[in-house]
C-alpha cells in the first residue's frame, strides 16, 4: 500500500476539490435575465408602484407554494428571519420553552431567545436530526413548541416527531434551510409540520445570497408571519387582516432577490437530481470499508446528498483521519473539534451557554413568566457531542463526479488501511 499523503507519500488527488456551494454555482443567463427585467420596470420594492401584481416576490411564493404543496408561503430576508416568524406566528413567546436539536446552527436557538422564549436541547441520533427518543425526554408542562432541524440535508424521523407533538399538543416547526427540496417518504420538507422554514443564504441548496421562505398550511399562522415580517402591513393593504394588530418587524425581501431566486428554483430539481445519485453511488461503494460507520439514513431518500459524514471509534481517530484524507487531496475536517468553535455545535454558542441578551442582562431564563431551568453544559447532551466529535465530514455537490467519487473511495480506503 503507497505511504500516506500526510507522511510523505503520493496523494491520491492533487486538482482542486469541488465548492461547497450549490445553487449559486449555477448562477447564469436566466438569474441574470430575471435580475435585468426588475431593473428595466424600476420595480425593485414589492409594493411599489402598485400592489401585489406583477411582483417577484408574489410570484416567488407562488412557486413555492406549488412546489412543496402548502396553501400559504412568505417571502423574507433571511432563513432566520423565518424561523423568528414562525414562533411569533405559533405564539411562542415569555415562559415558553421550545425543543430544539443540540446539532444545528446558531440561528435556531437564537431564534427562539429572540422571541423571549427558552430553548430546550434535545439529542440528535445517527441521523444526525433530532432524535424522538430524547424529545420525549424533555418535555415539560412549559414545552410549547418543537424545532425540527433536517440537518446536513437529512431529513428528521417526521413521523415519529409528528406523533409526539400531536400527543402532546405542541406546534411543530421545521427548520429546512439546509434541505431545501428534500424529502420524508414522499412529503416535501417544510410541509409537513405546522410552519416550514427555509433559508436561501449562499451555502444552500439554491441561493440569493441572503433570503428565506415560510410556508403553511394556516391562514392565521401566515397572517401572524406576514404582520410580524412587515410592521407596516403593506400587504394587509390588498387583502383583508383577520387577526388583532400588533408591532412588526421589516423582514421583507427585495424584487431583486426574488427574481435571484425564481431562476435558482428552475434549477433545484436537477442540482438536487444529480447530489442524490452520486451520495447513494457514494454510500454503496463505502459499504464495503468495514472500519467506518455509515447510518442507514444516508444514500436514501432522506438524504439530499450536500455531504458525506462518517463515523469513527474514538474523537482521536476523527481528527486524524480527517487530516490524513485531506493530505490526500479530499478535504475532511473533524465534525466537532474543540479549537474550530463551529457554531453548529451548541457548546459553541457563547450567548446561550452563558444566558446573556443584547443589554448585559439574562433574559429570558430570568423573565418573571419563566419558570423552569435548564442545562445547556457538555453533560446535556453527551451522546450528541461523542457523535460529533468522531465525525468526519467531507462537502458534497452537484458537481462530484464519478471520478471524485473513486478517488473519495480511494483515499477513504488508503486511510483507513493505514490508520484504522
Amino acid at each position: 500500500m503507497n505511504k500516506l499523503a500526510l507522511q510523505g507519500g503520493i496523494p491520491v488527488r492533487t486538482k482542486p476539490w469541488v465548492s461547497k456551494y450549490m445553487g449559486s454555482e449555477e448562477l447564469g443567463a436566466e438569474e441574470k435575465a430575471r435580475v435585468l427585467k426588475v431593473l428595466d420596470k424600476k420595480r425593485v420594492f414589492r409594493y411599489y408602484p402598485i400592489g401585489l401584481e406583477d411582483s417577484e416576490t408574489s410570484i416567488l411564493e407562488q412557486e413555492y407554494k406549488d412546489f412543496l404543496g402548502t396553501d400559504y408561503a412568505l417571502a423574507v430576508n433571511s432563513g432566520t428571519s423565518a424561523l423568528i416568524c414562525a414562533l411569533i406566528a405559533a405564539g411562542v413567546g415569555p415562559g415558553d420553552e421550545v425543543i430544539i436539536p443540540a446539532y444545528t446552527w446558531v440561528a435556531t436557538a437564537a431564534a427562539v431567545a429572540i422571541v423571549n422564549a427558552v430553548p430546550v436541547l434535545a439529542e440528535v441520533d445517527t441521523s444526525l436530526t433530532l432524535d424522538p427518543v430524547d424529545l420525549v425526554e424533555r418535555i415539560t408542562p412549559r414545552t410549547k413548541a418543537i424545532i425540527v432541524v433536517h440537518m446536513r440535508g437529512i431529513s428528521a424521523d417526521m413521523d415519529g416527531i409528528m406523533a409526539i407533538a400531536k400527543e402532546h399538543k405542541l406546534m411543530v416547526i421545521e427548520d429546512a434551510a439546509q434541505a431545501n427540496g428534500g424529502t420524508y417518504h414522499g412529503r416535501m420538507l417544510g410541509s409537513i409540520g405546522d410552519l416550514g422554514c427555509f433559508s436561501l443564504q449562499q451555502s444552500k441548496v439554491i441561493t440569493t445570497g441572503e433570503g428565506g421562505m415560510l410556508v403553511t398550511n394556516s391562514e392565521e399562522l401566515w397572517q401572524r408571519a406576514v404582520l410580524y415580517h412587515d410592521g407596516a402591513g403593506y400587504q394587509f393593504r390588498f387583502i383583508e387582516r383577520k387577526i388583532p394588530a400588533f408591532p412588526g418587524q421589516n423582514y421583507r425581501l427585495t424584487e431583486l432577490q426574488a427574481a435571484l431566486s425564481l431562476g435558482q428554483l428552475e434549477k433545484m430539481p436537477a442540482i438536487l437530481q444529480k447530489t442524490q445519485s452520486t451520495k447513494k453511488k457514494l454510500v454503496q461503494k463505502l459499504q464495503e470499508q468495514p472500519k467506518i460507520e455509515l447510518s442507514p439514513v444516508f444514500g436514501t431518500e432522506r438524504d439530499l446528498g450536500v455531504s458525506l459524514i462518517f463515523y469513527l471509534e474514538d474523537s482521536q481517530k476523527a481528527k486524524v483521519v480527517a487530516e490524513a484524507l485531506t493530505a490526500e487531496g479530499i478535504p475532511a475536517f473533524q465534525v466537532y473539534d474543540r479549537q474550530a468553535n463551529d457554531q453548529h455545535i451548541y457548546v459553541n454558542w457563547e450567548f446561550l451557554v452563558e444566558r446573556r441578551d443584547p443589554w448585559g442582562g439574562s433574559y429570558p431564563w430570568s423573565s418573571p413568566a419563566y419558570e423552569g431551568s435548564v442545562d445547556y453544559s457538555e453533560a446535556s447532551c453527551p451522546f450528541t457531542l461523542d457523535l460529533l466529535s468522531r465525525s468526519v465530514q467531507i462537502h458534497l455537490n452537484h458537481l462530484v463526479t464519478d471520478e471524485d467519487v473513486d478517488d473519495i473511495v480511494l483515499a477513504i480506503n488508503k486511510v483507513a488501511n493505514h490508520l484504522l
